[in-house]
């Protein structure tokens, strides 16, 4: 998990070139426990927006909180599950582990309430994209990354002539048509360019 790395200024989210978004959900409050010591940045509720990408979760804070913005890759996460309390809000809980590098070191039970809705179908398509990953996400890019621009397809090389369509059986009603309006259409020798044919 790290910290802080994928928010703008404006307050939108950040993925690499070689992502992208599969779901978002507003109205998410998102607790930790389990970390000592606690750092501040992850003290309190914390209230945003979450979104699933294939390789991680990524929640991004409204207001001006010491968390900003926050990732879990889906190779730190253990032990989630999706829970349906009587009483409150579905919610998601599980365990993450610290980045190399991230911003926090050691491990986080968090737990992620889903005050308007969602959290059976995010957690579901969660578990669903995480169990399809096996191999760390895309490299962590320190810095901006300027515009990159794709590389132009490869040349096709000359073409191959189109298949012709399939041979379909005639029938002797319809050969025997062809053959008398081909045996009484004439063209003028004056007019070359025009073909005569009976109605």
């Amino acid at each position: 998990m790290a910290l802080n790395r994928n928010h703008s200024e404006g307050g939108g989210v950040i993925v690499n070139n070689s992502e992208n978004i599969l779901m978002t959900y507003d109205h998410i409050e998102i607790t930790f426990s389990d970390i000592e010591p606690m750092p501040d940045a992850f003290k309190g509720t914390k209230k945003g927006s979450v979104f699933l990408t294939p390789y991680r979760v990524i929640f991004i804070s409204k207001g001006k909180d010491a968390m900003q913005s926050f990732m879990m890759p889906f190779y730190l996460l253990k032990d989630c599950e999706i829970k349906q309390p009587v009483f409150g809000a579905n919610y998601i809980k599980g365990t993450v582990k610290a980045e190399a590098g991230g911003g926090w070191e050691g491990s986080a039970t968090f737990r992620m309430t889903f005050s308007a809705g969602g959290a059976i179908e995010f957690g579901q398509r969660m578990l669903q994209v995480a169990s399809q990953e096996f191999y760390p996400g895309p490299p962590v890019v320190d810095g901006d990354m300027g515009y990159m621009q794709l590389p132009p397809p490869p040349y096709p090389g000359p073409m191959e002539p189109p298949v012709s369509g399939p041979d379909l059986p005639t029938t002797p009603a319809a050969e025997a048509k062809a053959a008398e309006a081909a045996a009484s259409a004439y063209y003028s020798p004056v007019n070359p360019h025009n073909v005569y044919m009976p109605t």
